[in-house]
């Protein structure tokens, strides 16, 4: 058996890149049910409780719909930053020394590896989840988002769980 570089490997390695898989097999699963099955693009908004909507969106640019790009240049450099992105994620997992902090980055690398696949199939990323809050006379609406993003959020909030914690918690590379 060959051995692997310790850069790119550590204890945790393995574990993390299933949560990577996981986060990364799902996203896509429910872009795809959506898109292909459901067809959310001809349904307009569709209502799944008084505070969420299913409501199809493409993201041109990153997180929150900042830095759109429309032209294929901008489309690629997004999809160049998101590979290093997840490469120095990888060399931050081979150095975990929690399995909180190799989960946690394995979501953020599973939704980034969700939304890149999306970026390379069309051209954006489909966002489909609305949060909204709203009375008689106002409406909140957050923004759309996806199972990738969902994944993200959670293993940043894992991170700074565990920085907060005080415990052993990795520090990037």
């Amino acid at each position: 058996m060959q051995a692997r570089p310790r850069m790119l490997w550590g204890p945790l390695t393995a574990f993390g890149l299933v949560a990577a898989a996981v986060a990364c097999v799902l996203d896509q699963a429910s872009k795809l049910w959506l898109l292909k099955v459901f067809d959310l693009a001809s349904k307009g908004v569709v209502k799944l409780a008084p505070f969420v909507d299913l409501v199809l969106t493409w993201n041109t640019g990153i997180s929150y719909g900042w830095f759109q790009q429309e032209g294929p240049i901008g489309q690629w450099a997004l999809l160049a930053l998101k590979v290093i992105a997840v490469a120095l994620l990888w060399i931050w997992l081979a150095r975990a020394a929690s399995r909180l902090s190799a989960l946690s980055l394995g979501l953020i690398i599973g939704g980034a590896l969700g939304n890149a696949i999306d970026r390379l199939a069309y051209g954006a990323v489909a966002d489909f989840v609305l949060l909204h809050a709203e009375t008689a006379t106002w409406r909140f609406n957050w923004y759309v988002f996806n199972l990738a993003d969902v994944a993200i959020v959670a293993g940043v909030a894992g991170l700074l769980y565990e920085s907060l914690r005080g415990d052993s918690a990795p520090k990037a590379p």
